[in-house]
């Protein structure tokens, strides 16, 4: 293996750049590709992103997500067809997105721009645009390690995908699921065309509109009575035709006592009537929300005088005088009152005006009640959102303010209301209004004709295709999906623009022929030409012969073009030119396994695949699904590039690493459906606190490992894992079990799509493995324990397989981490594979003990507690403490804390003692509680007296209960599930809180005895110098593989220190592996590193690092035969050359050391006597800082 740098050292997105060269060099995707081929499939589908903008943290969740779950699954051995020719994803290439960038990039303004230019030229320019992001979209995805082919992928504009847009939509004819109708449609003044009702939802901003109230004087009232009504939108008022009340309501004329006016309006909202402050003294409150009552509680008797109460059912049929004179030939139907109940009276004064070309529910009821033709209708604005020429007085104003350099039509309307003396009050209101999703701007509600799909036919088939689907979470099933379905509306699938697939719709001059294409050799046959495109400026102009004869003359194609959504919900079949190609790969293999979006695309993708899913083969088009939130700024507003309110991705990338930035998405409420307020911090958060620990894990591993090589025990290499199963140490079988445990919950987790589990349970196990395993084997793995090779072999072995394995289960979350990690440990052991993404998830063979597992989570509640016992009395971790009691009634848990694992909690909590205790009396009391939310639910008005009695009960009798497991009271038998018995301490009279303290979790207690004397003293003294060692080793930037000699000069006049020193020789030397040698004994030679100076318990002294050499002493002097001068040649030459030059030489000559050669053979066998000698020595001394 190679060496590994600090964790501090180690750059993150610098590896991540050599992994990608690594992959590159594999070809390793398609590799994986290549190595699951023939394995069982695994469709996945990619919703396809708008070609006209940049990725952002939305798309690469999504996309984070998507390369997860294939990664696992192809790990498992299912072929994820990404490859050449069978790609999963597309780009939405047309629609809106594109036509909005080519109209400001050409100055569109109106319909009419586009004509004068040409279709063609148009089409062309937009198809141009769509790769204009092609290399930024490849890079971002490339550099945050997602595995997909880009130049394999389909686009919504290729002719295979348009071709079998056209066939979803004539099998749609065919079921009697379309028809052209014309409706009152959410309208996107900005790009000029209709939006489908879930588009319409995508931008809800909160606004503030002008709110008025507008009398309407009734024809022939002995009172002249007027209705008044209630707008937000005066702009609609020129046309309005009708006012509609509810007949079920009661209505009250009342007469303005300061000038005579008499208004009608519902009795329930009296109160919304403005107040005149020259008749009462009072103040008319500004209008705001849902216009704020000047007077709470109905009439305000001081300005007006109540004449009569009006069933709302008597109003119908009254003729009024009309606002504006624009319809005036209508006047025979129109301007009349209607009703229905859709007025409501929780808002506005209970009369309607309507305006039935600018809303669903005005066009309804003026439908109905026959003020309107559906074939008569004019709309009074056009296609760009202005006043057409007969609406005289505001022709060519735009209806919405989408310039702040125009000034608002609606303050003009007003304007002109009042001096009709019309208005009867004037306020504002903030509210909720739909924006458009692309163009930003406001949208009005206008009649378009459209091709509508039958959705509500389908709605209970649609309800029940949901049931049959995962989601991932199930609340976005089960109450936002549902919903949405349930109120499910025809859905508008063609759109009056010219960048998308045309309707596949030819249509006769007289309107009684219609010929449905179903296929471009269909088009080709029935007209006679050669068709290589399919957008609209290739076949617009291609007609064909009417069935009829020829006097009926030809059929041409309808102007407009699908919805966007609708070639997206179309992309299982069309992304693989289904049916006129791979017929058997989609029928074997549909519905897909797996899609992923985000939550608004219950109300897009989502919703589009099911309804064309359903409506073709009765069943939903995916089986499982993942439904993520939205990832806003840190402020929690949406994310803007104008505003900078988040940083880009690749800034975090470049600072962090790809891992980083995915893995903090991933491990974030945004998996759950809900929303993530991105931080910067929580990136860096990841490598703090699951990279870094991980690593500083690995790296400590692959140092011993390398220590292993240096001392001579031979090359590390993997040892048979099924070994692992006869070792004697407890931590062993424990990390084992661990392992398995943690690939058993990845599998698990990942089959019930729960990515959000994974990464804090991966946290978790790393915590385990660096805190419990690493921590409390550091003398074994670091051969301290005077081991054989063969046994520290098999001592490292066990973590390394285990770091292996979790490396491999955590591959497809941290595609590049684990790669780095694993290209170095494949070195040493059992994996051959060249990338660990070609490697098989770790098979989970069930060898779990749940025993150890439950053991060693004992081990650490002890440890824990014990610790917050350190913390409350101030007493450092370096203090020794005497004696630690844990008490518990049960024995099987003592057994496990008294134990094999006992030598770990007295070595981590730096205790002398570990005692054990099962008598409940002796160190403390205890108290029975009820489990009320299990009781609860079970006793109902009974819980308060079993309660008490619970609460009541003695120790002994909780001790009767502990030994049998029940206790009856009020005739109900109650069992350890249904009370909990809390412990607390009590404290031995003799004993203050100074000097024995405990901590419990309700139901272990841990006590320490916190009394000091001088064996403890010196026991801290010596861990502290040990601590300041191997600081100063730090200092020195040495590797643990450094050998180096340690020695010590005390600054004071005794022998204190020396004395504490000799005493705790055995621990210093099992913690360092040698004892610091007093500087006086430093021979002249000895080359010091570096020093420091120290006060420990007011001894002062200073510690040295000087560099390790060999000493050839005088009892050697026999072995050389008598010979002074061989021992001073030998001296010269140990002096010449570092240890480790001297061991590697020794161990390459087997023994021999060719550099001798020129000696005498006398020499050179008293030379590799001491060197033998000496490596001996050095093979029992594993401590980085041994003595020589």
């Amino acid at each position: 293996m190679e060496d590994v740098c600090e964790g501090k050292d180690f750059s993150f997105p610098a590896e991540e750049e050599r992994v990608l060269r690594l992959w590159s060099e594999l070809d390793a995707f398609h590799e994986q590709l290549r190595r699951t081929e023939g394995g069982e499939e695994f469709v996945f589908y990619d919703g396809p992103p708008f070609a006209t903008g940049l990725p952002h943290y939305g798309h690469i969740l999504a996309g984070t997500i998507k390369d997860v779950v294939t990664r696992h699954q192809a790990m498992r051995g299912r072929h994820a067809r990404r490859n050449r020719g069978k790609q999963r994803t597309c780009s939405l290439t047309h629609g809106l997105p594109v036509e909005h960038e080519i109209d400001k990039l050409l100055e569109i303004k109106t319909r009419q721009d586009v004509l004068d230019k040409g279709i063609g030229v148009y089409n062309e320019a937009c198809r141009g645009i769509v790769t204009k992001y092609v290399a930024e979209w490849e890079a971002v995805v490339t550099r945050v390690g997602r595995w997909i082919v880009f130049k394999a992928g389909y686009k919504t504009m290729d002719i295979n995908f348009m071709e079998s847009v056209w066939w979803v939509f004539a099998q749609l004819w065919h079921k009697d699921l379309v028809y052209k109708g014309f409706k009152v449609m959410p309208y996107s003044t900005g790009c000029r065309t209709a939006l489908s009702n879930f588009e319409a939802g995508l931008d809800y901003r909160t606004v503030s509109d002008p709110a008025v109230m507008v009398s309407f004087p009734i024809a022939g009232d002995v009172d002249n009575a007027s209705l008044v009504a209630w707008t937000t939108t005066p702009w609609t008022l020129p046309s309005n035709l009708a006012l509609c009340v509810n007949a079920n309501l009661v209505y009250a004329k009342v007469k303005d006592k300061s000038n005579g006016t008499v208004y009608i309006v519902a009795e329930s909202r009296l109160g919304q009537l403005p107040v005149k402050a020259k008749a009462s003294g009072k103040k008319q409150a500004t209008s705001k929300g849902s216009m704020t009552e000047a007077v709470q509680g109905g009439l305000d008797t001081e300005s007006y005088e109540l004449l009569a109460k009006i069933p709302g059912s008597s109003l119908v049929g009254l003729k009024y005088t009309p606002l504006f004179d624009f319809f005036l030939e209508l006047q025979e139907t129109a301007f009349r009152v209607i009703a229905d109940n859709y007025v409501t009276d929780d808002s506005g004064t209970g009369v309607v005006h309507c305006a039935p070309a600018f809303g669903e529910d005005d066009h309804r009821v003026c439908l109905a009640a026959g003020i309107i033709e559906a074939s008569g209708l004019v709309v009074a604005v056009d296609d760009d959102g202005c006043f057409i020429d007969k609406i005289s007085e505001f022709r060519g104003r735009p209806v919405k303010k989408v310039d702040k350099d125009i000034s608002s039509v609606d303050n003009d309307i007003i304007s002109a209301v009042k001096d009709k003396g019309r208005l009867v009050s004037k306020g504002s209101i903030e509210h909720s209004y739909p924006y458009c999703w692309r163009s930003e701007t406001p949208l009005i509600y206008r009649p378009v004709p459209s091709w509508f799909i039958k959705v509500e036919k389908i709605r209970d088939q649609l309800l029940e295709c949901n049931k049959e689907i995962y989601w991932v979470p199930d609340y976005v099933k089960e109450k936002r999906f549902h919903n949405w379905l349930e109120g499910a509306r025809d859905w508008a699938v063609s759109r009056s623009r010219f960048w998308g697939t045309p309707l596949p719709v030819w249509i006769s001059q007289d309107g009684e022929e219609i010929v449905v294409m179903n296929s471009i050799e269909k088009l080709e046959k029935l007209s006679g030409v050669k068709v290589s495109d399919l957008h609209r400026h290739y076949v617009d102009d291609i007609t064909i012969q009417s069935s009829r004869g020829p006097e009926y003359g030809v059929l041409k194609r309808v102007e407009d073009v699908f919805d966007c959504w609708f070639e997206s919900g179309s992309m299982p079949y069309a992304y693989i030119h289904y049916p006129f190609e791979n017929r058997e790969l989609f029928e074997n293999n549909f519905p897909g396994d797996f899609v992923a979006e985000g939550s608004d695309q219950t109300r897009g993708w989502f919703y589009t695949l099911m309804v064309l899913s359903t409506s073709l083969f009765g069943k939903p088009a995916f089986k499982n699904l993942i439904c993520n939130g939205l990832v806003l700024a840190e402020d929690g507003k949406k994310m803007s590039k104008s505003k900078k309110n988040y940083p880009a991705p690749t800034e975090v990338i470049d600072e962090y690493g790809a891992d980083a930035l995915t893995l903090y998405l991933v491990n974030s409420p945004v998996v759950r459906a809900e929303s993530l307020r991105f931080r910067r911090s929580g990136v860096f958060g990841v490598v703090k606190y699951v990279f870094l620990p991980w690593y500083n894990a690995y790296r400590f591993l692959v140092q011993n490992a390398k220590r292993f090589e240096v001392e001579g025990l031979g090359a590390f290499s993997p040892i048979d894992q099924t070994s692992l199963l006869k070792s004697s140490n407890v931590l062993d079988h424990w990390i084992k079990s661990a392992t398995e445990s943690l690939a058993s919950f990845v599998r698990q987790e990942m089959d019930a799509y729960r990515l959000y589990t994974v990464v804090p349970y991966l946290v978790k196990y790393i915590d385990n493995l660096t805190i419990i395993y690493v921590r409390f084997n550091r003398k074994r793995l670091k051969g301290r324990t005077g081991d054989s090779g063969g046994a520290r072999k098999f001592e490292l072995g066990g973590p390394i397989a285990a770091l292996v394995t979790t490396c491999v289960a955590m591959a497809p979350f941290t595609p590049f981490f684990t790669e780095v990690l694993y290209q170095n440990l494949r070195k040493v052991s059992s994996k051959s594979e060249q990338s660990i993404h070609f490697c098989s998830f770790p098979s989970t063979t069930g060898e779990r003990d749940g025993r150890v597992e439950q053991s060693v989570s004992r081990m650490m509640t002890i440890i824990d507690l014990a610790r917050n016992i350190r913390e409350r009395r101030n007493k450092a971790l370096k203090t020794p403490l005497k004696e630690m009691v844990v008490f518990h009634p049960d024995n099987e848990f003592l057994e496990d804390i008294g134990g094999k694992l006992k030598e770990y909690v007295m070595e981590e909590m730096n205790v002398k003692i570990v005692t054990t205790c099962d008598d409940p009396m002796k160190y403390s009391v205890s108290r029975a509680e009820p489990n009320f939310s299990v009781l609860g639910k079970r006793l109902g008005k009974d819980m308060g007296k079993v309660s008490s009695e619970v609460k009541k009960m003695t120790q002994d009798q909780i001790l009767a209960f502990e030994r049998s497991g029940k206790v009856s009271f009020l005739g109900h038998c109650l069992t350890v599930d249904d009370i909990k018995v809390v412990r607390q301490f009590k404290r031995p009279a003799n004993m203050s809180e100074k000097e024995m303290d405990a901590a419990g979790d309700g139901d272990v207690l841990v006590i320490s005895d916190l009394t000091a004397d001088q064996s403890l003293f010196e026991a801290g003294v010596a861990r502290e110098v040990v601590n300041k060692i191997q600081k100063l080793r730090k200092v020195a930037q040495l590797e643990p593989t450094d050998l180096v000699d340690v020695y010590y000069k005390s600054e004071d006049d005794n022998n204190t220190l020396q004395e504490i020193l000799q005493s705790q020789d055995q621990y210093i030397r099992d913690v360092l592996g040698s004892s610091p040698i007093p500087k006086a004994m430093a021979q002249s030679y000895v080359v010091f590193i570096c020093e420091d100076s120290h006060v420990v318990h007011g001894m002062s002294f200073v510690i040295y690092i000087a560099r390790c050499i060999p000493v050839v002493t005088s009892d050697l002097l026999p072995h050389a035969v008598g010979n002074s001068d061989h021992v001073d040649a030998l001296r010269a030459y140990l002096l010449s050359r570092s240890l480790a030059r001297l061991k590697s030489e020794f161990q390459a000559g087997n023994g021999k050391l060719k550099t001798l050669s020129c000696m005498s053979s006398v020499l050179v066998s008293f030379v590799l006597f001491v060197l033998s000698r000496f490596i001996f020595a050095q093979q029992r001394c594993n401590d980085a800082s041994p003595p020589c």
